[in-house]
């Protein structure tokens, strides 16, 4: 079985391992993602970070919107977490984003005393 866009995807997880090992875990969010930034950008990986997306119902846009942690690739999203353990809701709020934004795959990298990713497919 081939993976979908594996070099990309393991690309950003080594960037996210190299992160996980300087850094460690135990800190918040944001200092994760800005670790990131840093390392997408020293690598010239093309991303945006927290990219914002509406979300359309039926004729209207709704007034509220979501923003993605990160979208790498022009269609890989990240979303970054310091939490005990990725969790069910999660991988929902992954698969929604990547449905939203008609993508094929998602990465959630936990950022907790150990490195934890997850790779959500639609």
């Amino acid at each position: 079985m081939d993976l979908i866009q594996k070099d990309e995807y393991y690309k950003i997880v080594g960037i996210c391992m190299e992160v996980h090992r300087h850094l460690g875990g135990g800190l918040l969010e944001i200092v994760y993602k800005d670790a990131l930034e840093y390392e997408f950008r020293k690598n010239n990986i093309p991303f945006e970070r927290e990219k914002e997306y509406f979300i359309e119902y039926k004729d209207i846009i709704l007034p509220h919107k979501f923003y993605a942690d990160f979208v790498v690739y022009d269609n890989i999203i990240l979303e970054v977490k310091a939490v005990t353990g990725i969790i069910d809701v999660h991988v929902a709020q992954t698969l929604n984003y990547i449905r939203l934004i008609n993508g094929q795959i998602g990465i959630i990298a936990n950022f907790s005393r150990s490195l934890e990713h997850k790779r959500v497919i639609r």
